[in-house]
């Protein structure tokens, strides 16, 4: 019991400290500020932009991964868990190194007049590259416990390929699908150091809540108080997101 207090201590103390940190009476102001409002509604305009990509590139990887045979899963599974064990800064590294003016793409969509990195579209890039793997795991976790025999079925009674996916596939993973959705949101939200990197920390272009907070308690940009009334938007949006995966989960309903 000692340590699993002290593990539950470290980790609900310092939240809790947050919370104390909040300054109630301005919170409102604090939220409302011109610079605050611009970082979440950059936030929230992109995060969701990277999460639509996410889906339509993450539903066919899912599918791709859960329909492959055992070796090449597993290697495909290793490419996509890759982004979640790096460091972020990493990521924006990578990101550079393939967009950047002297990157490999790069040197080819400046010759054309196309700029990349240090624009809102490099923050969309950014929170996709280390949302997509959230979505994918989880909804090829979700396929693969369905297995393929209604699809087989479905197939039998004559369902074309697309009919199946759309009534049959998707359906039956839809838990899956759906908590891959919202933890790739909540994760492409409170992205920080890839987009640091690769988009920069322009307000109104590319700095997100992540970055505000970060050029707050650094002594630019907005007060530490809207720094930390940011940082307690970030942890309720964290908490919604928890309890929605909770509700999503197989066999919830039930449960309760």
């Amino acid at each position: 019991m000692v340590p699993a207090v002290l593990g539950l201590a470290l980790l609900a103390v310092p939240l809790s400290a947050l919370v104390g940190r909040v300054e109630w009476s301005t919170l409102w102001a604090d939220v409302t500020s011109p610079e605050a409002v611009s970082a979440l509604g950059l936030s929230l305009v992109t995060g969701t932009i990277a999460t639509m990509v996410c889906v339509v590139l993450g539903v066919p990887l899912a599918l791709l991964i859960a329909r492959s045979g055992a070796r090449v899963a597993t290697l495909l599974r290793a490419v996509v868990t890759v982004p979640l064990v790096l460091p972020p800064m990493v990521g924006g590294v990578a990101l550079l190194a393939l967009l950047g003016r002297n990157g490999w793409l790069g040197a080819l969509l400046a010759e054309v007049g196309v700029k990349v990195p240090f624009t809102t579209a490099a923050v969309v890039i950014a929170q996709t590259f280390v949302a997509l793997p959230f979505l994918v795991l989880a909804l090829e976790g979700s396929l693969r416990s369905t297995g393929i025999g209604y699809e087989q079925t479905a197939a039998a009674l004559g369902a074309g390929r697309w009919r199946i996916l759309w009534r049959v596939t998707l359906p039956l993973a839809a838990p899956g699908l759906i908590a891959g959705i919202v933890l790739c949101f909540a994760r492409a939200i409170g992205e920080f150091g890839a987009t640091a990197l690769f988009a920069g920390n322009a307000p109104g272009v590319t700095q997100t809540m992540p970055l505000a907070i970060y050029t707050a308690f650094n002594g630019a940009g907005v007060s530490q108080g809207t720094a930390v009334a940011l940082s307690l938007l970030l942890l309720t949006t964290a908490v919604a997101v928890l309890l929605l995966v909770r509700a999503w989960r197989p066999g919830a309903g039930a449960a309760r």
